[in-house]
């Protein structure tokens, strides 16, 4: 189940043995008093500067998320997505829960994008599909519901199977469907990030699709969260996610040595090349 995204120049392939495909999630105004500013006053010289930190810091895919109080999504997500692509050469994540805001940015873009993201509730599946279908775009589905997050492996593996029958319904082939299991903190509820590697094993085995996720949320609240942060994302990574959203620059190298303990680095040469660069 190979999974191809690509920009004007480059394509990124994502799939069970290959290397683990790393996604940018900085230029996120979420929780970034700077980005946020900078986005509101339509200055968008800090996301040509975080596009430029996470490709050379290893990133493979960059996550574009401009959702915030004051900002115009419908406006402001193709003008960020613009700068992006004049920025850097990689392929994008365009991550909007508007549909209006991510036509707008489908129709700029140039190459094959992933949208983040559907879900399994009806007005998402109804409203953002279509536009998946139209831009020959690929997809995430996130799985949640009208009734929000379940706490238990068997409904998320459910919702993920209706996102992909309904995604199939409409001619989307399955290898452009990346499913995100959620990620909630271990400091609400000790068992979440085991309900979420559960998840992500039953969904490889019964659907075979490419998985990610929002990684970092599994320590939100807690001391230390890198420790937290990487741990988990080794797991995770065993278990089958291949294509995680996270800050690259502080979990690369994490997740270099795991890939090279599972296979996925002939002869150790990523790994020693990311290694005689960091010296």
């Amino acid at each position: 189940m190979e999974t191809k995204l690509s920009s004007a120049s480059k394509e990124v392939v994502i799939g069970d043995g290959l290397p683990t495909v790393l996604i940018g999630e900085r230029i996120n105004p979420t929780g970034k008093k700077k980005m946020t500013a900078a986005l509101e006053a339509g200055d968008l010289e800090v996301v040509r500067g975080e596009a430029v930190a996470q490709v050379e810091a290893g990133a493979d895919i960059l996550d574009v998320n401009v959702a915030t109080v004051l900002v115009d999504e419908v406006t402001m997500l193709p003008k960020v997505v613009q700068t992006v692509m004049d920025t850097v050469d990689v392929p994008l994540c365009l991550d909007s829960s508007n549909p209006e805001a991510l036509e707008a940015a489908l129709k700029v873009y140039k190459g094959k994008p992933l949208v983040n993201s559907v879900t399994g509730q009806e007005g998402s599946l109804n409203k953002v599909l279509p536009l998946i279908k139209e831009h020959k775009a690929a997809v995430i589905g996130m799985t949640v519901d009208d009734d929000g997050i379940p706490n238990d492996v068997d409904r998320r593996v459910s919702i993920a199977h209706k996102i992909v029958e309904r995604t199939e319904k409409l001619g989307i082939p399955r290898e452009d469907i990346v499913v995100d299991c959620v990620t909630m903190t271990v400091g609400a509820d000790a068992r979440s990030a085991l309900v979420t590697i559960e998840t992500i094993r039953k969904i490889k085995a019964e659907l075979g699709v490419n998985i990610t996720l929002g990684a970092s949320n599994v320590s939100f609240g807690l001391p230390n969260r890198g420790l937290i942060n990487t741990t988990f994302l080794a797991i995770a990574i065993a278990a089958g996610m291949n294509c995680p959203v996270i800050n690259v620059a502080k979990v690369r190298p994490t997740v270099l040595a795991t890939d090279l303990i599972l296979a996925r680095d002939k002869n150790a040469l990523r790994y020693i090349k990311a290694q005689r660069q960091a010296k």
